[in-house]
């Protein structure tokens, strides 16, 4: 191909001229020539095999830019590669196309720090943290006042560092060495202001420009936390109110949001009252994958879908909150901690006056502790009964994101325990991008247990339905429709004996551009009834054609 070949992407026109000539020249008849987009750096050019898988694809760029292959997210016109196996052509790529990548970075960075007379301070460092973070922690060793922290800076070479930019961004590799100096100090005076005391810190140098920083975190006349209740009626779990109560905590301490180096979006931990700990994990929906703030540098949706197809940008917050409202417990009552059944951390729906000093309204989950997620190691170790209260989840709410890396493993002793994270592409309006990567482990291959089955009887997706309305978000039409189809099938399938892989393998399509057996199901159901006709009936001609094909599997 030449450059002509691409003049409609006008974006790429000049990236095209750069590309070398034989990468042009010579090449297979079967292959394009792609863009990778990774965020801070140019375009790269990249040639693509007609034949070559999504996994393919992952191992070169890991081969050539170092970049993990499981740590890799690929997206392409708004949508996930989420399927390894499959080629990267059934996903739609052709030539002059762009590959945003999303890398999710190591946790740690070591940090080393030596004053100017002398000390040295070495510390392990979550990648998500900033430099004020840093300031911090040499406060607590050296036992100085928080204030004084205004009066250091941190150099990196010759470039001095800001207290808001992220570890990840200034250390690129460990054993980074930062030296701190002292400023000359600054003038401080307190004063009131509507009877809120302030800070007053005026520059050396700069009276005139005086900034002003309010102590109580009452900006707004609102908490630096609160959650948001539509219907009155709603009572939040005593785990929720001590969620949000240590939250505000925290951030009236002074620790503020630490972004997480995870996730595609937006994603901050919440800190205790202490600053040592994490409280609770805030996503807001405005840094959404795609939405028009979101940090990983992945594009605006042009059409409001969200990442899997089915879902929208900006609900992501309510349906993590959703997954929560609808794991019911056993009985009528929740555990201790707050969770239910299958064990989704409790959420609530919240809005925050903390983020970069600004209204943000998002998702804010407990923090769980853990040993790190299933995507660390093999799934031999896990209890089937584990695995199986997580395949009724996502089954029940049809999952498009569900992989080894947003399964938590907690363990005590020999007790193992998963806790199942990242609900945001759950209640989609099709069925098409439903992944479950627990259907290739051997505890789905298992009989559910008795308890599950009970469990699994009780479930009602008109109830639930209901349930999500009461709490303030009422499903679309063809989310409803989704949910009520994937409850039947999870209770028949269920009924007649078939394991979490048998059920989960009618959800998900073998490969991206074929149908999955549910998606036929509904085709046929469609083209059954008249246009116009009620969701009563055609739920009914559903269940009928799946009962049908179900005791054919039998």
């Amino acid at each position: 191909m030449s450059a002509a070949g691409v003049t409609t992407l006008s974006p790429l026109e000049d990236q095209l001229t750069l590309v070398p000539q034989c990468l042009f020249a010579a090449q297979p008849l079967d292959s394009i020539l792609i863009f990778l987009a990774v965020p801070g750096m140019p375009l790269v050019p990249m040639r693509v095999l007609d034949s070559e898988s999504v996994a393919s694809v992952k191992l070169r760029i890991q081969r050539f830019r170092g970049f993990v292959a499981t740590k890799q997210r690929l997206v392409f016109g708004g949508h996930d590669l989420t399927r390894n196996n499959s080629r990267v052509r059934d996903y739609g790529l052709a030539d002059g196309n762009v590959l945003h990548l999303v890398v999710r970075l190591d946790e740690f960075r070591a940090i080393t720090i030596e004053t100017a007379n002398g000390k040295k301070f070495k510390f392990q460092v979550e990648s998500g943290h900033k430099v004020g973070y840093l300031k911090n922690k040499i406060a607590a060793e050296t036992g100085e006042e928080i204030e004084s922290l205004k009066d250091q800076k941190l150099v990196l070479g010759d470039e001095e560092l800001e207290d808001h930019q992220l570890i990840t961004d200034i250390a690129k590799k460990d054993d980074a060495v930062l030296h701190m100096f002292v400023r000359e100090p600054a003038k401080v005076r307190t004063q009131k202001i509507d009877k809120e005391t302030v800070l007053t810190v005026v520059t050396p140098g700069d009276e005139g420009n005086i900034h002003i920083d309010a102590l109580n975190n009452t900006e707004h006349g609102h908490a630096p936390v609160e959650p948001i209740i539509v219907n009155r009626s709603v009572k939040l779990s005593p785990a929720i109110m001590q969620m949000i109560s240590a939250t505000i905590a925290g951030l009236e301490n002074g620790y503020f949001p630490v972004m997480s180096a995870e996730g595609s979006g937006g994603v901050y931990f919440m800190k205790d009252q202490s600053g040592e700990s994490n409280i609770a994990v805030f996503k807001p929906i405005d840094e959404e994958p795609m939405a028009e703030n979101n940090p990983r540098g992945l594009p605006l949706s042009v059409d409001g879908e969200g990442l899997k197809r089915g879902t929208r940008v900006g609900e992501g917050a309510l349906r993590e909150v959703a997954a929560y409202v609808l794991d019911h417990p056993n009985d009528e009552c929740r555990s201790e901690d707050g969770t239910g059944f299958s064990g989704v951390p409790p959420t609530a729906l919240v809005r925050s006056f903390h983020m970069r000093k600004e209204l943000k309204i998002g998702s804010l989950q407990i923090f769980v502790e853990n040993q790190g997620s299933c995507e660390d190691m093999g799934p031999q170790a896990f209890p089937v009964k584990e695995v199986q209260k997580i395949a009724v989840l996502d089954i029940r709410l049809a999952n498009a994101d569900r992989h080894a890396g947003n399964i938590l493993v907690c363990q005590d002793g020999d007790h193992v325990q998963l806790v199942p994270i990242d609900h945001g592409y759950c209640f989609p309006e099709k069925f098409e991008d439903c992944t479950f990567e627990w259907l290739y482990w051997p505890q789905a291959r298992q009989p559910f247990g008795a308890e599950t089955l009970a469990y699994i009887k009780l479930l009602d997706a008109g109830k639930d339905i209901a349930l999500l309305k009461f709490h303030g978000w009422e499903l679309s039409s063809q989310c409803a429709r989704v949910l009520h189809v994937s409850t039947m099938l999870l209770k028949k399938g269920a009924e007649r004996g078939l394991t979490p892989y048998d059920i989960g393998s009618i959800m998900c399509r073998e490969m991206v551009n074929k149908e999955s057996e549910i998606e036929a199901l509904i085709e046929e159901a469609e083209d059954s009834i008249l246009p116009e006709t009620s969701d009563k009936t055609f739920l009914e001609t559903v269940s009928e054609i799946m009962d049908r094909h179900l005791d054919n599997l039998l």
